[in-house]
């Protein structure tokens, strides 16, 4: 019995629905990167004040009034506190209360923005004069602006994905993918941060350290891709790459921070590989290791669930087709 033949759309329509698939996407793409960027504010942002009790509280209540909600403020009994709180990555920036008036101690290593956002601030709290500015952890001197550090994270990602994509279409066998993935982290590692710090000179800290940062990062994003494409086929390339590139990139506050951006945006970016990566990369470069537990638990969850579903998902992402 002869079935029949299914009516492939015309190529001038096909062309205008792929116009129209275009159009929708890229409407939805432009305000999930435009609008995090454009209300870049703090958002309880933990900042520290240290000081003698009196005026700690005076400065604590100032900065409450002027922006509600905009900060989580930790007290500390003096400055040799506040800057432990800020090595431990407790906080961005403190205001240690003293007989001059208050000083602005900040970390631009762990976010410029902030730092830069925060002396405005405090110029505008002292009727514009520009407060006493004191770097506890300074950002490279060759990256001030920390520019270079984030531009990193675009080719990082784009490989990472095309990685995981040429792995899932070229090999059919589950072992080759899993050497594959895990071969492209540690080179991607070593690779990158050579770069990073032998070439650029902007990225401080142990090479070692950094570079297990980093392919650690790299595996997480190329795990995740090939995971989903191992578990649901092409559409899980393709939610992968919606999870681990286009919105890690926009949510991911790289050049930010996250409690910048607006919630819970800020929030769901931090738990997204890119947004993970660039905590702990920042944390082995800049801070000894502090503040890395969650970071480094949530990219190694990634890489470890990425690999097992390609050890026990689908041989071969597009199945061959047998000879009639």
């Amino acid at each position: 019995m002869s079935h029949p033949t299914r009516r492939r759309p015309s190529p001038p329509l096909l062309a205008a629905l792929l116009a129209a698939v275009a159009v929708v996407a890229q409407a939805l793409l432009i305000p999930l990167f435009a609008a995090p960027a454009a209300n870049l504010a703090p958002r309880d942002l933990p900042i520290v004040v240290a000081g003698p009790a009196p005026g700690t509280t005076e400065l604590a209540n100032r900065l409450a009034a002027a922006q509600p909600g905009a900060f989580e403020i930790l007290v500390r009994p003096d400055a040799a506190a506040a800057e432990r709180a800020l090595h431990d990555r407790e906080a961005y920036a403190a205001f240690v209360v003293g007989p001059a008036g208050p000083v602005l101690y900040t970390a631009p290593a762990a976010s410029p923005t902030v730092a830069s956002l925060l002396v405005q601030g405090a110029a505008e709290l002292s009727g514009g004069r520009p407060p006493r500015v004191v770097e506890v952890v300074r950002a490279d001197p060759d990256d001030p602006r920390g520019s270079g550090f984030g531009a990193g994270f675009l080719p990082l990602g784009m490989t990472s994905v095309a990685v995981a994509v040429l792995l899932s279409l070229l090999l059919p066998g589950r072992v080759a993918r899993l050497a594959g993935l895990l071969a492209y982290g540690v080179l991607a590692g070593l690779g990158a941060v050579a770069v990073w710090q032998g070439w650029l000179g902007v990225l401080p800290g142990a090479y070692l350290a950094d570079a297990a940062a980093v392919g650690l990062f790299a595996l997480a994003t190329a795990a995740t891709v090939a995971g989903l494409g191992a578990l649901l086929g092409r559409a899980g390339i393709g939610l992968g790459v919606l999870v681990a590139f286009l919105l890690g990139n926009a949510l991911g506050a790289v050049n930010a921070a996250p409690e910048l951006l607006p919630q819970p945006w800020g929030t769901v970016g931090r738990w997204l590989p890119i947004g993970a990566g660039a905590d702990l990369i920042r944390s082995t470069a800049f801070f000894d290791g502090a503040a890395a537990a969650r970071p480094l638990g949530l990219l190694a969850g990634y890489a470890i669930v990425g690999l097992l579903l390609v050890l026990v998902g689908r041989a071969a992402v597009i199945p061959r087709h047998t000879a009639r």
